[in-house]
């Protein structure tokens, strides 16, 4: 049975695997990724396209010069994309996160198994948990790097204006605005090095300790070895 050192640090680890897992959740499901206002030019006047959207969907409303308000509309952000490489990358940056996911997943499930088992020559010890954290925290950075290529470098938010208002000309500007859903992928890389450090210490004090019971018998003389 491990003990009680051992339970508690691996059960505080897994606490934070566990939020590393559901943030990734919240993350994927919230629409809050960016706010964008995009500039247009249309005969006569200029047209504001106001969009808040995620990986998955978004709203959006037009607001022209005179004062007009166009009502906030509804769009799945798939279906709005006609450009390949802007659709290329939003799917590469779900997966991207579904793979974290699914190494946060994993290094919750091997810190579980930590708490109440001692296996650790194999890869199911803390081998396994830097692993799986250190992926998460990887492929975590990835998609926070993924999505504002997206957004500044291929015009996303430009391309969904488009199919939000027809009979728009000139692109006059864009600003944007990155949400909640965007910045909480911030926690998940905390989360993340938080467990790492936890399992660092304890695997440093377990190491540390068998040096120490190891000494005694380094020191000891040879003929009480021999004995």
């Amino acid at each position: 049975m491990p003990s009680r050192k051992k339970t508690s640090m691996f059960a505080s680890a897994f606490c934070t695997c566990v939020s590393s897992f559901a943030v990734i959740c919240v993350a994927l499901a919230t629409p809050q990724w960016v706010s964008s206002e995009v500039r247009f030019s249309r005969t006569g006047t200029t047209v504001t396209v106001s969009l808040t959207y995620g990986l998955f969907s978004g709203t959006c409303e037009q607001f022209v010069d005179a004062g007009l308000q166009v009502s906030k509309t509804t769009f799945q952000v798939s279906e709005a994309l006609s450009s390949s490489s802007c659709r290329s990358l939003v799917v590469a940056t779900i997966v991207v996160l579904v793979l974290a996911l699914l190494s946060s997943l994993l290094s919750a499930g091997f810190t579980c198994t930590n708490t109440v088992s001692n296996p650790y020559q194999t890869f199911l010890g803390p081998v396994g948990v830097y692993t799986w954290n250190s992926l998460c925290g990887v492929l975590t950075l990835i998609a926070m790097i993924l999505f504002p290529v997206n957004v500044e470098g291929n015009s996303l938010s430009e391309e969904l204006a488009h199919s939000c208002s027809s009979s728009l000309q000139a692109h006059l500007g864009s600003k944007h605005n990155y949400g909640y859903s965007y910045w909480i992928m911030l926690l998940i890389l905390f989360l993340n090095i938080a467990s790492l450090i936890i399992i660092y210490f304890y695997d440093h004090a377990r190491y540390s300790k068998k040096k120490e019971q190891a000494r005694p018998i380094e020191n000891a003389p040879k003929d009480v070895i021999l004995f």
